[in-house]
């Protein structure tokens, strides 16, 4: 989910780290909307591994809420997707309370050892 200004700018970085790397990476380039970045830089930016960014951006890509033009990336300029976002992010939380939050250590050992393509194509 997107977060904005005021919550960017005046929400410390512990409260800010407790988003998910989606809402991480969304938020920043929501809030940075003028703009287009490398995975890199945006890794770089909100302290989180590239490959990680790179996943959490496809995943986006797909949801239609950002762009991608050669290796940058930019949030998406339709308002409405963003704001339908949200509802996305409620109904993650009534699967979560219907049927348990999901084992991060179980996806991680499933997790592919080799980089995100996208990562390959930036270097």
């Amino acid at each position: 989910m997107s977060i904005d200004r005021d919550t960017f700018e005046n929400t410390s970085e512990d409260e800010l780290e407790e988003l998910s790397v989606p809402d991480q990476v969304l938020g920043f380039l929501a809030a940075n909307e003028d703009r287009a970045f490398k995975a890199r830089e945006i890794a770089s930016q909100i302290g989180v591994d590239e490959g990680v960014v790179s996943t959490a951006l496809s995943r986006l890509k797909d949801r239609e809420l950002v762009e991608h033009k050669t290796t940058h990336w930019a949030v998406t300029d339709d308002a409405e997707r963003l704001e339908g976002y949200s509802g996305y992010e409620r109904a993650t939380a009534l699967f979560n309370d219907q049927l348990g939050v999901e084992d991060k250590d179980s996806w991680r050992e499933h997790a592919p050892q080799e980089p995100h393509p996208s990562v390959e194509d930036e270097q």
